[in-house]
């Protein structure tokens, strides 16, 4: 193990004591808000504390069965008993890593997904529509709900604008490297020379807002428009102006609603998505602010501004960012993403852990 691990974890004993002292305290008792954060806490410290004594206690029976096989008689069940110990602490190092690694408090929130289509006219907008599906199959598969916030149709199908809402346990914390440009390299339905095109969609993930944490938003800042929805939705959609559009004037931030019959209920709907939308905003501008990459780039939709091609006539998905070539694209399209997303949440991992390398070796 890496010093600068070790060094962080022999830190957790340490803290959990700290932490059992406060939670027999009286006034920690009686302030329920304090008292829910140190119980949080000392869960989270006990379990990377009490696999680190597991790792401490293997590297202590590893040590203790080296010292055996200078005992003829004893080297046989050393040796037995320092395989099974090497085959296990590869494992326990690389969990204490991962708890050791800084958490996304918005991992586990719900996700409102948007998908644009880009360059490309008629077929971009097709794209955008087997990238709706293909992100539906992956819900179902995951066993997220998936709901239509606001839909825009494109001429011969597809999409130029969807956005959904996707509710499930960790959904952002999957989803989150999807923002980005998606290329598409095929030959469309409507191309009679059998030529391939070459278009593109954007996507972007926003994480839904804690209603407790998200931004303040001024009424006085909003312009709020009622209108007909289109689209299907039966015979009430164009006889009541029950779609909603919100403006945040100071940005010109826009977000709509129309899939419900209710004008409260998608009113309610786009100032989710509008806070979800300044948040965001919020977000790159800090991270901009701090010299650090923005992972959520959404990007302008061109060609070649792109995180992810889809190759038809290969079959191929590449993922430009870890340069990740899988032959799979059916599967992908039918929302098989497993390993697309392991992948990138692997090469996460991996900065993150050099992150916290260079900061424990940094001069202070």
């Amino acid at each position: 193990m890496k010093p600068f691990l070790r060094q962080q974890l022999e830190r957790y004993p340490v803290r959990l004591q700290e932490l059992d002292f406060f939670l027999q305290q009286p006034e920690v008792v009686h302030d329920m808000e304090r008292y829910r954060a140190l119980t949080r806490e000392h869960a989270e410290v006990s379990e990377v504390a009490g696999l680190f004594e597991r790792f401490r206690h293997c590297e202590s029976g590893l040590a203790q069965a080296r010292e055996m096989l200078e005992d003829a008689e004893m080297a046989e069940m050393a040796r037995d008993e320092m395989a099974a110990i090497e085959a296990e602490l590869p494992g326990l190092e690389d969990e204490l890593q991962r708890m050791l690694l800084p958490k996304d408090p918005d991992d586990a929130r719900n996700t409102f997904l948007e998908i644009r289509a880009g360059t490309g006219g008629d077929e971009s907008a097709l794209f955008a529509g087997d990238l709706l599906r293909m992100y539906a199959r992956y819900a179902e598969r995951q066993g997220w709900r998936c709901e239509i916030v606001s839909e825009s149709q494109g001429e011969v199908g597809g999409y130029k604008e969807i956005v959904i809402r996707l509710v499930g346990d960790g959904v952002y914390g999957k989803l989150k490297f999807e923002s980005g440009g998606h290329r598409v390299q095929r030959v469309p339905a409507t191309e009679t020379q059998g030529r391939i095109h070459t278009s593109a969609c954007t996507v972007a993930a926003l994480p839904e807002p804690d209603e407790a944490q998200a931004v303040k938003i001024n009424p006085a800042d909003l312009r709020i428009d009622t209108y007909r929805a289109s689209g299907a939705g039966g015979q009430h959609i164009n006889k009541t102006d029950s779609a909603v559009r919100v403006t945040h004037i100071p940005t010109g931030i826009v977000a709509e609603c129309q899939d419900d019959r209710s004008q409260h209920r998608n009113k309610a709907k786009a100032m989710q998505v509008l806070a979800a939308r300044i948040q965001e905003k919020e977000r790159s501008e800090r991270a901009a602010k701090e010299a650090a990459t923005r992972k959520g780039l959404v990007g302008s939709g061109d060609r070649s501004d792109r995180i992810r091609t889809y190759n038809f006539p290969q079959g191929r998905l590449t993922d430009h960012r870890i340069n990740l070539t899988l032959y799979k694209l059916q599967f992908a399209m039918e929302g098989e993403l497993d390993e697309v997303i392991e992948a990138l949440l692997l090469a996460r991992k991996a900065e993150q852990l050099e992150e916290l390398e260079f900061s424990q070796g940094a001069p202070r």
